[in-house]
């Protein structure tokens, strides 16, 4: 259920949904290259970023951040274009929060 404010007008605004970005663990990704991308994109610091790595490696995936829609989207399309340019399969997903 979105939260919503009321505006002097009697109009009300909801906050947007948001979204869990999760990266999913596969058999070839490096560990260091995971740790580089919730660098990267996730903006996270390098221990933030090595505890998600190893939920990711022992957990089969690991949460990385809550957006909006359209952030968590445009996070999980630079997961999966860097991963293509530096030849590995990993995947990032999104679910409803």
């Amino acid at each position: 259920m979105a939260l919503k404010h009321e505006l002097e007008s009697g109009t009300t605004l909801a906050h947007p949904k948001q979204y869990k970005v999760f990266l999913l663990n596969d058999d070839y990704t490096s560990m260091d290259f995971v740790v580089d991308i919730l660098i990267g994109v996730f903006r996270k610091n390098f221990h933030e970023a090595h505890a998600i790595m190893m939920e990711v490696h022992q957990k089969g995936r690991g949460l990385c951040g809550v957006y909006p829609y359209e952030i968590a989207e445009m996070k999980v399309y630079q997961v999966g274009a860097m991963a293509r340019e530096n030849g590995f399969p990993l995947k990032a997903i999104l679910e409803e929060a």
